[in-house]
């Protein structure tokens, strides 16, 4: 599987982006996808996740409400579309893949439990 990042950029903080993943290889259907963040000396983060099959969807505490994970099958991308960014939000956003079958947050949360990951791309919010 190969996932190719996009959509970070500079906003002022309450404006909106967009993140695109798109994903290549066999199988995605088995798999979710994952969207992780970095910020500058911290520890990277579990943002969101969602199933290729059913859609089900995780969020971190930090993000419910203002980001929202999407896929399209048919495109084999996920989204993350991200509202009312705060200047907190500021990081090197990553998506993932891996198995589908971790349901427990203590496991989807973990960057452990997937095998692929993309670039990322950097989303910087200023006050």
């Amino acid at each position: 599987v190969q996932l190719q990042a996009s959509g970070g950029g500079a906003v002022q903080a309450g404006g909106s982006l967009r993140l695109s993943c798109i994903a290549s290889g066999r199988n995605l259907s088995r798999r979710a996808m994952g969207w992780f963040r970095r910020a500058p000396g911290n520890e990277r983060e579990f943002i969101a996740r969602i199933r290729w099959d059913n859609g089900i969807s995780y969020y971190a505490d930090s993000v419910k409400g203002r980001f929202t994970v999407s896929r399209d099958n048919a495109k084999n991308t996920v989204y993350l579309q991200m509202n009312s960014l705060k200047p907190e939000d500021t990081a090197v956003y990553y998506c993932a893949c891996g198995p589908a079958g971790h349901s427990l947050s203590s496991s989807y949360r973990s960057g452990a439990n997937y095998d692929y990951w993309g670039q990322g791309t950097l989303v910087t919010v200023s006050s």
